[in-house]
């Protein structure tokens, strides 16, 4: 995607091959600043500190990880190290995960010799992939926003979105927002309604900025807004992204997402999940029961920061002290809720059929 006319991807490999180049989304929106990894502790830490986010940016940053791990030191021992650090980075994202097992799968039969420049091959691969399938997804979702500008006979599509599946939260294009970005590249008038999404505000911070340097007509809302735009007609579609979806269509996403789904299906807007297929767990089932959801830092909660007048970036608290903070980020919206799940391979039905069918070589004997 563009910043300001400039194309522009989340991850890449620094043009002397001897590192990765990364946007620091924890500088944005105020700041924007790129950082060098060169070995594990920086793929680990630019992970689990939010430097890069979003499931399947965070598949390929792992990826990336591996290559950096084993240019230093290609043995068994090393590689079990690096997987075993990256893997305990973030626990909810699936990508991560099938991202990592990717690149076992790719160096563990080589020679010590061999295993760095196949894990370089593979990572990069794994960042073309998601991109090629987030183009895909925009095709998929761009025929559902086209269908409702039909019936609007030209009026403005609004669009509500939750969190940040914009292409911060991948390599390229983003899931939720691909369809977004081809309708406004084809001059549709479409229109977005991001939630601020606290507590780490990746809507209003990420999702805004994107849309906004791109060109793409947007409006932040706090959290709980959602609700009254759909009860007086100003929602046309929700398309939110996943960090998770089960065997049987269940979607793990940012807090929130739950609550979205319910004034959705109260108000018959559609309710749409976009997601690459590495997001599909077959080892899941009930995602209420079964996925963990990761618990954050009180300091998310109880500290904001922002730039002021003068143009300083501050940190600020906002509650009391000693006031206990609880801070889950993730929650689990039911298939029930889910009108469908737009993927590579077409918008499909949330439930275990469709995916199985759509994604046989993924699911295999896991059903």
């Amino acid at each position: 995607m563009k910043i300001d006319g400039k194309p522009t991807r989340t991850i890449w490999l620094e043009a002397d091959g001897q590192g990765v180049g990364i946007i620091d989304q924890t500088q944005l929106p105020h700041r924007f600043v790129t950082l060098r990894l060169t070995d594990l502790a920086d793929a680990a830490h630019a992970i689990k500190s939010m430097q890069v986010r979003g499931a399947p940016l965070i598949g390929a940053a792992a990826a990336y990880g591996m290559w950096l791990a084993l240019r230093a030191d290609a043995s068994d021992e090393a590689l079990e190290r690096a997987y075993t650090v990256l893997l305990a980075t973030r626990p909810t994202a699936i990508n991560l995960k099938w991202a990592l097992d990717e690149m076992l799968a790719a160096v563990r039969n080589r020679s010590r010799a061999e295993r760095a420049a196949a894990a370089l091959s593979r990572a990069g691969e794994i960042a073309e992939e998601d991109v090629a399938i987030n183009q895909a997804i925009g095709r998929n979702g761009l025929k559902l926003i086209e269908e409702i500008a039909a019936k609007k006979n030209g009026e403005r599509v609004n669009v509500l979105t939750h969190c940040n599946a914009g292409w911060l939260a991948t390599v390229d294009w983003g899931t939720a927002t691909a369809p977004i970005y081809m309708a406004h590249d084809k001059g549709m008038p479409v229109h977005v309604y991001a939630d601020e999404t606290r507590p780490r505000n990746q809507g209003a911070s990420l999702t805004a900025w994107e849309l906004g340097h791109h060109g793409v007509p947007h409006t932040v809302i706090p959290d709980n807004t959602g609700g009254h735009l759909m009860q007086h007609g100003l929602v046309d579609i929700v398309i939110v992204g996943t960090d998770r979806v089960t065997a049987q269509g269940d979607v793990c996403n940012k807090i929130g997402t739950y609550l979205k789904a319910l004034a959705a299906a109260d108000n018959k807007v559609p309710f749409y999940v976009a997601l690459p297929s590495p997001t599909i767990d077959f080892t899941v089932s009930d995602g209420v029961a079964e996925i963990p959801i990761e618990q954050r830092g009180a300091d998310e909660v109880a500290m904001m920061s922002g730039r002021t007048k003068d143009g300083r970036i501050e940190t600020v608290q906002i509650i009391p002290d000693g006031s206990p903070v609880a801070n889950y980020a993730f929650d689990v919206t039911p298939a029930r809720l889910v009108t469908g799940l737009i993927t590579e391979r077409g918008v499909l039905a949330a439930n275990r059929e469709a995916l199985a069918k759509a994604f046989p070589e993924r699911a295999g004997n896991k059903l």
